[in-house]
């Protein structure tokens, strides 16, 4: 890769310099963003004059100009030179480098571009999820983890969330506090329940860590955090947030903790939480700050969420009590942060507050809000997506004024666990945030991001995202579009246009928590309703973009997504098959049943064909990464039955929450679960969900020689079937 730009680009010249108009003495932002952009480049970077200017009123800043092959670049922060990079390539390079993949045509020399000037009107562009770090990132190893902070710089992003090791650090402040390290590491989920773990949702389920696991982790967060602070950006760290080990609860039998309850899941698993006037919530708290900060350095911004999706321990009609309650929670998980850090600012996720709207009435927030300064707190307003979509109120912040004088930022959840079908409301995410900063209402709103729980799908979502958060005004997707599939695809002919009309209005028109086939989680889901658009507008949308495949079949992300669109298309198909063998099943009618079950199963093994080509949607990609974060054959063993644990049962009442559309799920868990429904061993469905989990996994999927072709074939002939 390095050679071929060397040769295709035959005038290098660089304007470097750490500080050129900045005479403060401010550190260096050029040579990380330089760095960045070699990552993507290679030698190429070598033609770019970077340039580092003041910001506009506070706010970061770029510019950017080409003329006569000449690329300038000038920013006010490492994040706006990348940001601005990642813009000049998809505006003028018609480039773009992806989670799925790369499209990239470098001219010889930088394309003209005129002078663009552009200011965030945001402090910080906030990115992840506290559950981001069990449904896509729990075994990530260090070079996943540099694509992803160089994904983040790219868009922009300068308030990452930073978990990692947050239970290596855990421990030692238990071990301080009297525990051993049996009683401790009894506390601690497997690796990839941790984020349910740290909300105080889930204990000991699946674990417990290791010694190596506890080393490997304070060895990654090192390097995770290092490159983040080298970029700028401004990491959120874990806090403690009231949670504590049984082991610790039954040492100290004169305080009255609170046993929560989450998830359908036994008392054993359930949090014991700390009484916000238990002198020892403030002792921990500061410990657990200090230990990080020893561990990590100092930092300022730290996350604490203590209710998450759970009810406050008190009586439903004491509303006084509640507002008591709620008041010295928020005062002692503020003091408990600021204990080990005079300078730290609390930050929590404001998810709970609209998904709980009913508890949480403007009396109450303002309680829990009441004895922390105004400056000295952010909350993240995770789903501003969800009011309209699922729990129909309006938006949090709206309900809640602007969050009473704390600083907020504007964000959305996209993505639930990770399920990887169409869904988003595009036309939402290009003007929700910009009518909130216009709104007189909007309070002290300092930051916009984006909170997905699965991170490598719906691409398309994340791009328009990382534009709305350096903009103060809504953008018209049917204007941006164009420059989006240009940069992805390497061109936008009639068919492409005509197909993305369609999947705005029908799939990214939409969000569904749930977008699941039924196929997938064998008979209808009553507790968490499947939904998943499968329309006939947007089927023929689908037919459309793989109308497109003559001139676009050099294109590796256009063969990437014929390949994903065309699976949904004949999954939907599969689906629709499989929803008769069940109605006929009920009506006894099994010769029926089996012949529909047949024909959609048969329709499913080319999708596990047809998806084994693609680099996001696999199973040997997943087990993978958990299989080589163990050190020996037993840890690996057990990562790999956590990681399947996560996307298929889960644990309590999750089961198939994380449904993943990916090859190797399909044929190996999917399928055989249908078959096993449908026989006569219908009642043993349970035992072998938790063998598939616990017995190591080898693929044995092979993919199609010429994958967009057979997309194309498949497709016909579903469309055959369907008609």
């Amino acid at each position: 890769m390095r050679s071929f730009f060397l040769t295709c680009f035959s005038i290098a010249w660089v304007f470097f310099t750490g500080a050129c108009t900045d005479t403060s003495g401010s550190a260096d932002i050029v040579t990380p963003a330089k760095h960045v952009i070699e990552r993507q480049i290679g030698e190429k970077v070598n033609g770019i004059s970077f340039q580092q200017i003041n910001p506009v009123d506070g706010k970061e800043t770029f510019e950017i100009e080409a003329k006569e092959g000449k690329l300038t670049l000038k920013g006010s922060s490492t994040v706006a030179l990348c940001y601005a990079f990642h813009t000049y390539l998809r505006e003028a390079c018609h480039s773009m480098k992806t989670w799925s993949g790369e499209h990239l045509e470098l001219p010889s020399l930088w394309p003209d571009y005129s002078l663009r000037k552009q200011t965030t009107p945001y402090d910080f562009r906030y990115f992840l999820n506290v559950c981001t770090y069990g449904y896509t990132t729990p075994y990530w190893d260090w070079a996943r983890w540099e694509n992803e902070i160089d994904w983040m710089a790219l868009r922009g992003v300068n308030m990452p969330l930073a978990t990692v090791a947050s239970e290596a650090i855990a421990e030692r402040v238990w071990l301080q506090m009297g525990l051993t390290k049996e009683e401790t590491r009894e506390f601690f989920t497997a690796p990839a329940h941790l984020p349910w773990h740290r909300m105080g949702n889930l204990n000991t389920w699946d674990g417990p860590l290791s010694d190596e696991w506890q080393k490997s982790q304070i060895e990654l967060q090192h390097q995770i955090i290092n490159r983040m602070r080298e970029l700028g950006m401004q990491p959120i760290a874990p806090a403690f947030a009231g949670f504590v080990p049984m082991a610790f609860a039954e040492k100290h039998p004169d305080i009255k903790f609170k046993h929560l309850k989450w998830g359908g899941f036994d008392d054993k698993f359930n949090a014991y939480v700390l009484p916000p006037d238990s002198p020892f919530f403030e002792e921990i708290g500061k410990r657990f700050v200090k230990e990080w900060e020893k561990e990590f350095g100092k930092n300022t911004y730290y996350l604490s969420d203590s209710f998450n999706e759970m009810e406050l321990p008190v009586a439903k009609d004491d509303v006084e009590g509640k507002h008591k309650l709620l008041a010295q929670y928020g005062e002692s998980i503020y003091r408990s942060i600021t204990a080990g850090n005079p300078d730290a600012i609390w930050v929590t996720q404001g998810w709970t507050f609209g998904y709980q709207h009913d508890f949480w009435d403007k009396a109450s927030l303002q309680a829990l809000l009441s004895h922390v300064p105004d400056d000295k707190m952010i909350i993240i307003d995770l789903g501003n997506d969800y009011p309209k979509w699922v729990w129909g109120t309006e938006q949090t912040w709206k309900v809640h004024d602007g969050f009473y004088g704390k600083k907020w930022i504007f964000s959305y959840v996209p993505n639930f666990g990770g399920k990887t079908p169409l869904t988003g409301d595009l036309q939402m995410y290009a003007t929700s945030s910009a009518e909130a900063l216009k709104a007189p209402s909007h309070g002290n709103l300092i930051g916009f991001g984006s909170a997905p729980e699965g991170l490598e799908n719906n691409e398309v979502v994340y791009e328009l995202l990382a534009d709305m958060g350096w903009t103060d005004q809504a953008i018209d997707p049917e204007q941006w579009m164009p420059s989006y599939c240009t940069a992805r695809y390497g061109a936008y002919p009639e068919s492409m246009k005509n197909a993305w009309e369609l999947f705005r209005k029908t799939a990214y028109s939409s969000l569904y928590s749930y977008p699941r086939f039924t196929w997938q989680t064998v008979i209808p889901d009553q507790r968490r309703i499947s939904k998943i658009d499968v329309s006939d507008d947007f089927l023929h949308g689908i037919e459309l973009f793989l109308a497109s495949a003559d001139s676009l079949n050099r294109s590796k992300l256009y063969v990437n997504d014929a390949i994903e669109f065309a699976s949904y298309y004949i999954a939907a198909q599969a689906d629709k098959l499989y929803k008769q063998a069940l109605t006929e099943d009920t009506a006894g009618k099994p010769v029926a049943a089996y012949q529909h079950l047949n024909q959609a199963i048969d329709l499913l093994l080319n999708v596990d064909k047809l998806l084994a080509s693609h680099p996001l949607y696999r199973l040997e990609e997943w087990v993978e990464l958990a299989r080589n974060s163990g050190t020996t054959p037993a840890e690996k063993d057990a990562y790999e039955a956590n990681a399947k644990r996560l996307i298929t049962t889960w644990g309590g009442f999750q089961e198939d929450y994380a449904a993943r559309f990916w090859s190797g799920l399909i044929k190996d868990y999917y399928i055989p679960r249908l078959k096993l429904y449908f026989s006569k061993q219908r009642g043993d469905l349970d035992n072998w969900e938790e063998e598939w989990i616990r017995t190591p996994w080898h693929n044995t999927t092979t993919p199609f020689e010429k994958p967009l072709d057979m997309a194309i074939e498949l497709v016909q002939k579903a469309k055959e079937i369907k008609n």
